[in-house]
């Protein structure tokens, strides 16, 4: 949706010399068709990849490489101090060497010095580029001078080779990027050495080969979740259910499964091994008793009952194993709680009797039912806290409520002060 005048933002996109420079064609129509005004800086390098007419296409603005080109405006002065946010992509291990020393021998560095907004640099490069001792100095010299560095996903790089150093996709860079236009501090590397497992989306019960119980969850919390995490640092395990999320987060493990029996025995076992385990999952409640191995026919007489049984409590198992010793003492328990009001109370009263018999550390509570919660891109809800305190979450993305629910975990891992490192 097109953007309004009072929520317009200058958006400044630096392009790096590197192959994966053509996907970010696809990030400056993200924010141009979102009503943002966005300038495309590339590198003499990066024309290599794609043309300076493409970029000024794409963007409706003039492109240029040079200080020396529109002298008259002060371009590298200006368009760093009109950004609202810059995003560097590909950053390639020169450019972020060039940023991190405070080079400024093109108008992308010079505009880098002049920025005062929030800057995204989205490394790509090959495996042994990113984890060299002096791409590993550069990253962590951006995050100290107040630079967001994206931990890079893993997969196909140039050739045939494989591994860490993969530009993230498009949409992803795009959320980051939208959430750090609504909260510019909402991703500080304060995660680092955290292990943490989350799970997402909905459990999917057969009744036969073609048929399931399931529910309307998307899975977008716990991918946010997954995603944001992992950007302040942690290391993630994501058990993930039937979602409608087109990729996997970069920098997360990802383990797929159908069932709630399949997702709470992964649950347990990455359980023993986590600072934080939290439980964004629609779990649903009731399987079939019996599971056809052919397809239901239709019957004369119409269909046949269903009989259920009752699925594990996940979340519950969970503490419960906390406090048999299975899991460690003080792993941060986080769960999820969808809710409706009725006679007996509303969604808080409904929430606050949820955490006192879940026994978890946190609950984000959620009103669910006319279009909210479940397949939206947008909520707004509660974390409870088992010491009583109540936090309110505003209505805003999948993403920034996942930042501010990270903001709660954090402070209750004492792992989150880790130096930080560019692997992540």
């Amino acid at each position: 949706m097109a953007g309004t005048d009072d929520n317009r933002r200058h958006i400044l996109i630096g392009v790096g010399g590197g192959i994966a420079a053509y996907k970010v064609c696809s990030v400056i129509r993200h924010f141009t068709e979102a009503g943002h005004d966005v300038r495309v800086v590339p590198t003499r390098s990066a024309l290599n990849f794609v043309g300076k007419a493409t970029f000024e296409a794409l963007s409706g603005n003039p492109v240029t490489t040079d200080v020396f080109d529109d002298v008259d405006e002060v371009a590298h002065v200006a368009l760093g101090r009109q950004a609202d946010l810059v995003i560097v992509a590909p950053a390639t291990a020169d450019l972020m060497s060039r940023a991190a020393a405070g080079r400024a021998d093109d108008l992308l560095t010079a505009s880098l010095l002049t920025a005062r907004c929030p800057v995204l640099y989205v490394p790509a490069m090959h495996t042994e580029m990113w984890e060299h001792p002096a791409t590993v100095a550069n990253v962590v010299t951006l995050r100290e001078h107040g630079a967001t560095v994206m931990t890079p996903a893993s997969g196909r790089l140039t050739g045939a080779d494989t591994g860490a150093g993969r530009l993230p996709e498009p949409d992803e860079i795009g959320l980051i990027g939208d959430l750090l236009l609504d909260r510019p501090d909402a991703l500080p590397y304060d995660l680092s050495g955290v292990r943490m497992v989350i799970s997402a989306g909905g459990t999917r019960e057969a009744l036969d080969p073609v048929r399931y119980l399931g529910n309307h969850s998307s899975g977008k919390q716990g991918y946010a979740l997954a995603r944001a995490a992992a950007q302040r640092g942690a290391q993630v395990t994501l058990v993930s259910g039937a979602v409608s999320e087109p990729g996997d987060p970069a920098a997360v493990d990802v383990v797929h499964v159908d069932s709630a029996v399949q997702l709470g025995q992964q649950m347990q076992t990455f359980a023993k091994d986590a600072d934080v385990v939290i439980m964004a999952a629609a779990v649903a409640d009731f399987r079939p008793v019996n599971v056809s191995g052919s397809k239901i026919k239709k019957g004369a007489d119409g269909p046949s009952p269903i009989q259920l049984s009752t699925n594990p409590d996940i979340l519950a198992r969970l503490v419960a194993a906390r406090t048999d010793g299975e899991i460690a003492a003080e792993t941060v328990i986080v769960g999820f709680a969808a809710e409706t009001g009725d006679e007996n109370g509303g969604v808080l009263d409904h929430g606050r009797t949820k955490l006192a018999r879940k026994g978890c550390d946190l609950l984000v509570v959620n009103a669910v039912g006319d279009g909210r919660a479940f397949g939206t891109d947008d909520n707004t809800g509660w974390i409870l806290a088992a010491d009583g305190s109540e936090t309110s979450l505003p209505y805003g993305s999948k993403t920034l409520m996942a930042s501010r629910i990270l903001d709660e975990v954090a402070t209750l891992v004492p792992h989150g002060e880790g130096a930080p490192d560019a692997s992540g």
